[in-house]
């Protein structure tokens, strides 16, 4: 119960009320057609056995309104069940969507966006067809079940023998198809999410595989998965089509011996005419209903797969969780800002200090393989401090400790003299800038794109972040300047454009701390150097951490990080490195070198 609770909490009442009307119509649909056949009974054993015509049209006018009433409710059903499966999808999709959006990268790459998308969209379809077959066959087939055994028992208890020998055969074979096809189902979902993949992989990069010419490679590549999607789903399907035939097997068997025995009776005298019509009538009502309840099983166990799926999602550990304010003698959790801003100045301190003590990061959370190994830096407010290292010496790591993107596994990391742990996590990255190694840009105009910064920012601020950036001369050229439609990623602007569009970005919000993860590499030097004097004019009390790959991009920095292989190699500003460090300076000869 405990898991309905969690996939259903926080549907709205109204789906909450179809989902309990539904029942109810389908209960009325199921009194009406267990009663027809008793009405047509009468019908032939009274009314055409003694040639009363009027009988007749009375009954027979009784089991049309019957069989109306039936149809009225059975399309109420229909149509209130799906307003409650819909309403129940949409609550879940809703669900996840926000569960995802807490989670830390370490969760992301847990799941991986292939598999999210699935779990999304396939594994929540296949549960809202379970919840509409739950709250419409679930409950048609049990009642239709007991109510036609009962009145098969009345016509011939006898004759109704048939029943309780074929149900425990059903059942039995029933039982075994779920445990045999309950994890092929299972692989076949991952094999859904490695067709997603390829699939999302090679959309985003579509352009690189026709300028590499490798449109033959892609092609046979996703034949390859589809047909081992084929293999798993045939694999799951064979055992499950055997439902069907044994199902119309017993179906048939069980008419065959009605009519057989239950002939006998009606020329024995024992049991009239009518009543083995109707007989054959409730036959067909309990055979339909185990069919329905069969393909109900072959339902659940691919919903089954599809909810424990979705339960890993909603049970994931979020690695990142906001801080808890909390009164600490004379300090306040830092939120709102202003209340933190006091305390610190009263402590001679700045927001936008930085400092890492002993900070150790591991994907694994083991400390099997440390990707940075007691890290200790301190950067003061204003400071502009350049990273570099090699490929690999996971830089953007580093700095993605800070607006706590990842979690550090051993030590801390400050901001403002205060644990990151400690900040409330909203509070934290508001007063972050962060332009990601990846650009990313979304559909629609590139003002609407600029003010995921701040969406109350002006047009002016607009303008103004896009000159800083040196994005607003590209920008103008546009016949419709900032209100130009972007395709999806940004695919319709150069590599440059997007980065300086995303830097733009991060300077509309105004922040305290600005992180910049080899963001200029798609600019030439001139243009790099432009943007490098613009923040340094327009953000003097902003702290500025740079990842380049250029030591000209780096190179006028207050100080200069070297790391290698996670781990701090030297710091110092340009004219020290070249003195001290090797690994500085050998960059630094060998980029000279290809100028």
């Amino acid at each position: 119960m405990s898991v309905v609770r969690k996939i259903t909490s926080g549907m709205e009442r109204r789906y909450w009320t179809y989902t309990f009307l539904s029942p109810l119509f389908m209960f009325g649909e199921v009194i009406m057609e267990t009663t027809i056949p008793l009405v047509m009974a009468k019908i032939v054993d009274v009314g055409i056995k003694n040639k009363d015509s009027d009988f007749v049209i009375r009954f027979g006018l009784l089991m049309v309104l019957m069989a109306s009433f039936s149809l009225f409710c059975g399309a109420m059903c229909g149509r209130i069940s799906s307003l409650a499966a819909f309403g129940f999808s949409k609550n879940l999709r809703k669900k996840l969507f926000a569960r995802v959006q807490d989670f830390s990268f370490s969760n992301m790459d847990h799941f991986g966006t292939d598999s999210l998308v699935t779990r999304l969209t396939t594994d929540v379809t296949n549960l809202q067809n379970m919840y509409q077959n739950c709250i419409r066959t679930a409950v048609r087939s049990p009642i239709m079940l007991i109510f036609g055994t009962i009145m098969a028992c009345q016509i011939n208890a006898r004759l109704a023998l048939i029943f309780f020998i074929v149900i425990p055969l059903l059942a039995t074979v029933l039982i075994s198809i779920v445990h045999i096809v309950y994890p092929r189902f299972r692989q076949m979902l991952k094999k859904y999410d490695n067709l997603n993949r390829v699939v999302q992989e090679n959309l985003i990069a579509i352009r690189v595989v026709k300028a590499f010419v490798r449109g033959d490679h892609e092609n046979a590549k996703f034949d390859e998965i589809a047909e081992d999607l084929q293999r798993t789903q045939v694999g799951a399907e064979k055992i499950v089509i055997l439902n069907m035939p044994i199902m119309h097997l017993m179906v048939y068997g069980c008419i065959v011996s009605a009519l057989w025995f239950g002939g006998n009776m009606v020329i024995s005298g024992k049991m009239q005419t009518g009543g083995l019509i109707s007989f054959i009538s409730y036959i067909t009502q309990i055979l339909m209903s185990l069919m329905m309840l069969s393909r109900l099983f072959v339902m659940f166990i691919l919903s089954r797969t599809s909810l424990s799926r979705v339960m890993e999602v909603l049970d994931e550990e979020i690695e990142i969780h906001n801080a808890e304010c909390k009164m600490q003698n004379e300090e306040r959790c830092l939120s709102p800002l202003q209340s933190g801003r006091q305390v610190l100045e009263a402590r001679g301190k700045s927001l936008n200090d930085i400092e890492f003590s002993h900070v150790y990061f591991s994907y694994d959370k083991k400390m099997e393989h440390s990707v940075l190994s007691d890290i200790n830096l301190s950067i003061p407010q204003g400071s502009t401090v350049g990273i570099l290292g090699g490929t690999g010496s996971s830089k953007s790591t580093l700095v993605q400790l800070i607006p706590r993107l990842y979690e550090v596994t051993e030590g801390s990391v400050k901001v403002g003299g205060k644990d990151v742990r400690q900040w409330n996590l909203t509070d934290l990255r508001k007063k972050i800038g962060f332009v990601l190694q990846k650009n990313t840009l979304f559909s629609g105009t590139i003002a609407e794109n600029l003010r995921w910064g701040n969406e109350n920012a002006s047009d002016e601020d607009l303008i103004a972040a896009c000159k800083a950036s040196d994005a607003h001369g590209f920008v103008t050229s546009f016949p419709d300047g900032y209100d130009t439609d972007l395709s999806q990623g940004g695919v319709n602007l150069s590599g440059g454009q997007k980065q300086r569009l995303c830097i733009a970005r991060a300077l509309i919000k105004k922040p305290d701390i600005l992180v910049l993860d080899d963001s200029t590499s798609a600019v030439d030097t001139a243009t790099d150097l432009r943007i490098r004097n613009a923040l340094r004019s327009s953000l003097p009390a902003t702290t500025k951490l740079i990842i380049a790959q250029r030591i000209a991009s780096v190179q006028d920095a207050d100080f200069i990080i070297v790391l290698d292989s996670g781990k701090i190699n030297g710091i110092g500003s340009h004219d020290e490195l070249m003195k001290s460090n090797q690994i500085y300076r050998e960059v630094y000869e060998s980029q000279m070198s290809e100028n």
